[in-house]
């Protein structure tokens, strides 16, 4: 691979989206799930997950189940992990909306973060190529 290739280019920043759009996913889930007896709240380590990413250099590929479809990419060898509550609850359930209300920003702020990362870095290379 030539060194102005995207994975030089863009870094780390393309799977640490995917990873947190998935976390996205699973805190949403937690939220929608508050006021379900016996619902446990889970999450992944996000440093974990990356650092594996990071170690393999690429992402998992997804199967296609018709022609038609784009390849996608996808996480499926980390674990989720169960939280443990600060103060359980009666019926069981494990979900603390503060804490998971915190969470889902700090993730969607990190997302952000690197999504503002790619689009700069997009543009400097269009500007790179049509010699701005």
């Amino acid at each position: 691979m030539s060194v102005l290739g995207f994975q030089h280019s863009l870094g780390i920043h393309q799977q640490a989206l995917l990873v947190r759009a998935e976390r996205s996913e699973i805190l949403a889930n937690n939220l929608a799930n508050s006021d379900t007896p016996g619902f446990k709240s889970r999450d992944m380590d996000f440093q974990a997950v990356l650092s594996g990413e990071v170690k393999k250099n690429h992402s998992l590929g997804v199967n296609q189940t018709h022609e038609g479809h784009l390849p996608g990419v996808g996480f499926a060898d980390f674990d989720l992990m169960y939280r443990t509550p600060t103060q359980p609850s009666l019926d069981g359930n494990t979900v603390d909306g503060h804490l998971e209300n915190s969470e889902f920003t700090k993730n969607a702020m990190a997302y952000n973060a690197s999504f503002e990362f790619i689009n700069s870095r997009f543009k400097s290379l269009t500007s790179a190529i049509r010699g701005d």
